[in-house]
């Protein structure tokens, strides 16, 4: 049995996973996953109790229960790379002893569902809808460190799009991964379901032209024609993708949702999005 290095997977002294600074006593098997820590409280704040509460930079975790479920309201702040922090510690949370750092010979599978904001790409994806990203390109590169990448992959859809689009070999090579079909299906029944993308930035890397010309500037005309099947692209964000794949490489449920806050082709967005997002947590607490 391996004993994990302390330098591979550190602990803090009180017991807690780094970066997460949570126990493995204070982690439901039930995860809401959210960008923004305030929309950790607006989750908790619709709880009938409150077992605890941590905070650790952008990192904010509640547990409590909703309606008799034992739920764990986390942010994971933004991007891909904190997504490859917050999977791999819950994880350990999950099926690593903390005491003899070994695997736990019982594994211990979490439900983990997204809740975000995206813009949109296609007309049938319109401000306020939610969108659930039954599949996810990453253009992060983050699943592509890791052994398996290609077993948990949509190889022809990958191969595909880099055609259409004239892939760009400066960029990293994106992955195509589908989310826990029978949680899209659960907690998206009535919602859109489409294939987001997730950037590893939110201005040049999604297309956007402030200041700094862009080196593919007709990248977003490309990803809006593409087809794959019966699929096109429905949306950008830059989390779901890691979230998804990763979650499928370690055996866990996982999927994204999120409520469409920019339409891109109309080059329209709405700032004030509370009310929508906060219909979408109280869907996915009831549907979790």
């Amino acid at each position: 049995m391996r004993i994990i290095p302390g330098s591979e997977l550190i602990i803090n002294s009180d017991g807690s996973a780094f970066h997460l600074h949570i126990k493995p006593e204070q982690l439901s098997d039930k995860i809401i996953m959210m960008g923004d820590p305030e929309r950790v409280g607006l989750t908790a704040s619709f709880f009938d109790s409150i077992e605890c509460e941590v905070q650790s930079r952008e990192f904010r975790t509640i547990t409590g229960t909703y309606k008799g479920k034992r739920i764990t309201a986390l942010s994971h702040g933004i991007g891909p790379d904190n997504m490859d922090i917050v999977i791999t510690e819950l994880d350990a949370l999950a099926n690593v002893d903390f005491e003899t750092r070994e695997v736990k010979k019982e594994f211990r599978q979490l439900t983990m569902v997204r809740v975000g904001t995206s813009g949109g790409l296609q007309p049938h994806c319109p401000i306020g809808s939610y969108v659930i990203a039954a599949k996810s390109i990453g253009f992060d590169g983050v699943l592509n460190y890791y052994e398996g990448r290609d077993k948990v992959s949509l190889l022809e859809f990958e191969d595909a799009f880099k055609k259409h689009t004239g892939w760009n070999l400066q960029h990293c090579a994106p992955y195509v991964v589908k989310a826990d079909e029978e949680l899209v299906e659960r907690v998206g029944y009535d919602m859109i379901k489409g294939v987001t993308i997730s950037a590893i930035g939110f201005y040049g890397p999604q297309g956007r032209y402030v200041r700094m010309p862009l080196a593919n500037p007709d990248l977003n005309s490309r990803i809006e024609s593409f087809k794959f099947g019966e699929d096109v692209i429905t949306n950008y964000e830059m989390e779901s993708a890691p979230l998804a794949g990763l979650g499928r490489l370690m055996g866990h449920r996982a999927m994204t949702v999120c409520t469409i806050i920019a339409n891109r082709l109309a080059g329209e967005s709405n700032a004030n999005y509370k009310g929508s997002i906060e219909d979408l947590i109280k869907k996915v607490l009831e549907r979790i």
